[in-house]
């Protein structure tokens, strides 16, 4: 799929933007603070429904303006796409070929894009809310179940926990009902974690190749899915790893009580990365970290493609100059005459230009873009 054009409205520093992009690579160009990174962020907003800069959703609409409208023509193998995204006070309405969904969730998937930003070192380095998140993120857009079961799970994640503060200060006593909440929390969490397990799994066969040609065969990377669940019994069916998390809830029932929050479950499972058997968050030293992150990064293109049956639009804020010129050049030939590229930098200096085909160039200046 591809990104043919771009249509914004009151978003950011933009009043009214029209910009037609090639189905290559298109690279952004201009000084700090002149609205590149906002051009990559509605491209993003325009997939997910929300900005990976900020969770305030307000700031993404001009000063003094009622709203911000984003509409992108995306062409996928199906054909043309019309995707439309409104953004203001009251809320989000998207529409997915002029027809209003009635769920955000109904709109993802229909545009995939997977970002790379010199905040994914935290992929590695960063605590597990920040590897969860990324999972969540990732395998939202590829999967409409895995979407489907999460929203579920975090629902009655959200009305168990209330329910166990009403236990905890006495407020209720019926726990006949804390069953039937623990029962619909391990059928959800065990459908989350059965597929986390399955699309961590094919990752790491991808992650593996990358960083085995980055590393020039000298460093193996390995996953790790840490969860509540013993590791054998990943494997196992969706009901038999169901009865185990019901039965970790009841046998913790007490102290989930005493806690007053659910102490078990996929929101709090983490995943570890290891080169040559060392934990390399632990462990690594920058560069094996920074390789790692980007040889998970470039297995998500690969597992998008695989899952999807149609390669992302891959989005590069300002990270060629993060990258050593081996890691550089792997990641441009990972793309390269694959995946539509939008790419945002200060300088063309900062991009190995021998390794990029023909790319369409925009020049940004205050919000105004010359081609």
């Amino acid at each position: 799929m591809y990104l043919e054009q771009l249509e914004l409205t009151n978003f950011r520093n933009y009043k009214k933007l029209i910009l037609n992009f090639d189905q290559g690579i298109n690279i952004f160009i201009g000084a700090n603070a002149q609205g590149k990174t906002n051009l990559l962020e509605a491209i993003y907003v325009l997939a997910l429904t929300r900005s990976h800069r900020t969770s305030n959703d307000k700031e993404m609409i001009q000063w003094q303006q009622d709203f911000a409208r984003i509409d992108g023509q995306v062409m996928r193998q199906t054909g043309k796409l019309p995707l439309e995204l409104i953004i203001s006070k009251q809320g989000k309405r998207a529409k997915v070929n002029h027809l209003e969904q009635s769920k955000l969730s109904a709109y993802l998937g229909n545009f995939n894009v997977v970002l790379f930003a010199p905040e994914d070192l935290d992929i590695v380095k960063g605590s597990p809310a920040t590897r969860r998140h990324f999972i969540d993120m990732e395998f939202g857009q590829m999967s409409a179940n895995y979407l489907s079961n999460l929203s579920q799970y975090k629902l009655v994640l959200k009305q168990r926990n209330l329910y166990l503060r009403q236990l905890k200060y006495q407020q209720a006593k019926d726990l006949v009902y804390l069953e039937v909440l623990s029962d619909q929390l391990a059928a959800f969490g065990a459908k989350v974690i059965k597929i986390r397990y399955q699309l961590l799994a094919q990752m790491e066969k991808f992650a593996q190749v990358i960083h085995k040609e980055i590393t020039n065969q000298q460093e193996t990377l390995t996953f790790q899915y840490r969860t509540l669940i013993k590791q054998h019994a990943l494997t196992d069916s969706e009901e038999t790893i169901y009865q185990e998390i019901k039965a970790i809830y009841t046998e913790n029932q007490p102290r989930e009580i005493e806690q007053g929050t659910t102490l078990y479950g996929p929101h709090r499972d983490d995943v570890l990365f290891f080169v040559n058997d060392q934990n390399v968050q632990a462990f690594g030293s920058q560069g094996q970290q920074r390789t790692t992150a980007l040889s998970v990064k470039l297995a998500e293109i690969d597992l998008m493609a695989a899952q999807t049956g149609e390669y992302p639009v891959l989005l590069l804020d300002d990270v060629l100059s993060e990258l050593d010129d081996v890691r550089q050049t792997h990641l441009l030939k990972a793309f390269q005459d694959k995946v539509q590229t939008f790419l945002t930098t200060t300088s063309l200096d900062n991009v190995a230009k021998e390794i990029i085909n023909d790319p369409k160039v925009f020049h940004i200046d205050s919000g105004m873009i010359k081609v």
